[in-house]
């Protein structure tokens, strides 16, 4: 009990309230489709028609090439670009959805004593969730062109470490700042189309020139979508460097990003 009183205040609260937590994400999982015609299997066509899409425009059309899989042809650079893919949808999931989370429950807010520290995790469980569907596409498809799965997707886990706690302290901070700053969902839906082409999902990042090179990794997505094509396309280990500061990085920055929703939430109700 004494270690656990050392943990972030973020993680105790979230432990606190679990039960919910768990509750909310599955009913945003299960909702999300029901009522139509495929369910769950929208989680699986979405991201195979991006997929397609893309890989078409750039691998036929503009006749890009990956150099890891370049053997493998179209369906090489289809398994780069979905494994970037993946990782980007996941990010844009969550920081899409945060400045209106708490906007689109005013009752939670008004009406209710409600945690709504609990609305940003179930954002990024849900996202998460989807991630993990999109990734079972992404093993068959590795399979289908090489044969195996290399045993480095067992890093997987540490490495979308820094991604997963990223996301659930920018979702706490964008969500407070949402209440607040009315246009700010436009903000973030531009910003995340610049994203998209500025991760390197669509090219290695050293197919760049080297001066550019270290521009793009200031982008917090870069080093992310490296690291996973590493140990689940290339088959090598994370890079030690990678581990080292993302994950105490990504701990601080999710514990600043709940206090200062903590700090903002006293005036949510003066607003909404």
């Amino acid at each position: 009990m004494k270690a656990w009183g050392l943990a972030p205040l973020w993680l105790r609260r979230l432990h606190q309230h679990r039960i919910l937590l768990w509750r909310l994400t599955q009913r945003e999982v299960v909702g999300r489709y029901r009522g139509s015609l495929l369910g769950w299997g929208w989680s699986l066509l979405n991201p195979l028609l991006m997929l397609a899409v893309y890989t078409f425009v750039f691998s036929t059309v503009f006749k890009a090439r990956w150099p890891d899989l370049e053997q493998a042809g179209p369906l090489g650079f289809a398994i780069n670009l979905f494994a970037g893919l993946i990782v980007f949808n996941l990010a844009a999931e969550c920081v899409g959805k945060a400045p209106t989370l708490v906007l689109s429950e005013p009752s939670y807010v008004t009406k209710v004593v409600f945690p709504l520290e609990v609305l940003s995790a179930v954002a990024v469980g849900a996202a998460g969730f989807h991630a993990c569907t999109s990734l079972v596409v992404l093993g068959l498809f590795e399979w289908m062109a090489v044969g195996a799965i290399p045993v480095t997707a067992l890093w997987l886990p540490l490495v979308w470490l820094p991604l997963v706690l990223g996301c659930l302290g920018v979702c706490w901070l964008l969500s407070a700042l949402g209440v607040f700053l009315r246009d700010l969902p436009q903000v973030v839906s531009v910003g995340l189309s610049m994203l998209m082409f500025l991760s390197a999902i669509f090219y290695p990042l050293s197919a760049l020139p080297e001066r550019w090179q270290p521009w793009l990794r200031v982008n917090p997505l870069v080093p992310v979508i490296e690291q996973t094509r590493r140990v689940l396309v290339r088959g090598e280990q994370p890079e030690i460097l990678f581990v080292l500061l993302g994950v105490p990085l990504a701990l601080l920055g999710c514990e600043l990003g709940f206090r200062l929703f903590l700090k903002a939430r006293r005036g949510f109700a003066d607003v909404m």
